[in-house]
């Protein structure tokens, strides 16, 4: 690594290659590792995806997995999810009547590297769903699962936030903030900016992708010392003879630090929504879209067409009643459509055929064609 810094572009190429980095991960959820935003957009799969699903039966875990077990059985419960930071907690919540009597169970889940939630059919369910929750029956048997494919991903019984975890950035900005900056002395901001920010003590849901595109967005050196670039954000007042518009406006065009840890996984959430909703667009058709293809256009007349159309409708306006244009014999007629062998004068004559300079003409001298 002492070896690479010593390149002379060495800063430009490092944010080269995280904006590129960055870039293929906001596009291609597969590939990023769960942060802050990721385990959001997985809160708000389960509510939606749950919302109107009663399930039932005991919470079944893999026999591969070293998480504990879920000590819970009922005959009909409801699933909700909440997240903060790098954590979501899911609620099993017993209906009334459902039996054996239950309180309510509550779960958190860190998702590792690989870990994600799928609502699946229950006879097609992925190879590495760690952890399974079974729709009652009747009605489509589908299973929650918590899909794990590197096995990092761990989940604890009670429903605490893990201690030591500071304000999420994307829900509690104001307490993120003060803490961050009230905690200055502290010997993690000793370290490198790009380390600092992945400490989840005061950064809690940023990871390698977001902090990458933070430092590149402020064009901040990654390995440039924290409390330096940190401390500046303290003595960073907005001027009071500004009115509210002109504080939000120039908060906008020049956030900080601290405000990018904010608004970057707010992008990223709302980048997740709107994919999720191209899916279920393209996978669940539009009542528009079951309505059989209408016939194509017809073509639209040509300018010969037209004029001869309303020559037509001027003529019939002018005839007396009763006459028509097929009654007059002296009313010229129009050409039917199709391919036209040759034209006719008014007269009823042919035109005079063209002949070629070197063959002689065929009539007597003092004729002429007409």
């Amino acid at each position: 690594m002492s070896g690479f810094l010593v390149f002379p572009g060495w800063r430009l190429l490092i944010s080269e290659t995280l904006r590129s980095r960055t870039i293929s991960r906001l596009l291609s959820p597969s590939l990023r590792m769960p942060e802050g935003p990721e385990l959001h957009l997985a809160s708000q799969f389960v509510n939606e995806a749950c919302r109107a699903l009663v399930f039932g039966g005991c919470v079944e875990k893999s026999s591969v997995s070293r998480n504990p077990e879920v000590p819970f059985e009922s005959s009909a419960y409801r699933i909700s999810a909440s997240a903060r930071g790098k954590e979501l907690r899911l609620i099993l919540s017993p209906l009334p009547g459902a039996q054996p009597p239950q309180e309510p169970l509550a779960l958190v889940f860190r998702f590792g590297m690989s870990g994600s939630f799928q609502l699946v059919p229950r006879e097609e369910l992925p190879r590495h769903a760690h952890l399974r929750f079974y729709t009652a029956p009747p009605g489509l048997r589908l299973a929650l699962c918590f899909v794990d494919i590197r096995r990092f991903g761990r989940w604890d019984l009670g429903g605490k936030w893990q201690p030591g975890r500071g304000p999420c950035v994307l829900q509690e900005y104001q307490q993120f903030r003060e803490n961050v900056l009230r905690n200055l002395a502290d010997k993690a901001f000793d370290r490198p900016i790009c380390e600092a920010l992945l400490d989840q003590r005061f950064f809690n849901g940023i990871g390698n992708y977001l902090r990458a595109e933070i430092l590149y967005r402020l064009k901040i050196p990654p390995f440039e010392k924290a409390r330096s670039v940190l401390e500046a954000l303290q003595q960073r007042r907005p001027s009071p003879e500004l009115t509210l518009s002109q504080k939000i406006r120039t908060k906008l065009q020049n956030p900080d630090l601290l405000e990018l840890c904010h608004s970057v996984p707010k992008e990223v959430v709302q980048l997740g929504r709107k994919s999720h909703k191209k899916k279920s667009k393209a996978t669940q058709p539009s009542p528009e879209d079951r309505v059989e293809d209408p016939s194509p256009p017809s073509k639209a007349p040509s300018r010969t067409r037209r004029a001869k159309r309303d020559l037509s409708k001027r003529t019939a306006t002018q005839q007396p009643e009763g006459t028509s244009l097929q009654q007059d014999p002296e009313a010229p007629t129009v050409p039917k459509k199709g391919r036209r062998k040759g034209r006719q004068a008014a007269s009823g004559h042919r035109r005079p055929r063209k002949v070629k300079a070197d063959t002689p003409s065929l009539e007597p001298e003092g004729t002429s064609a007409s």
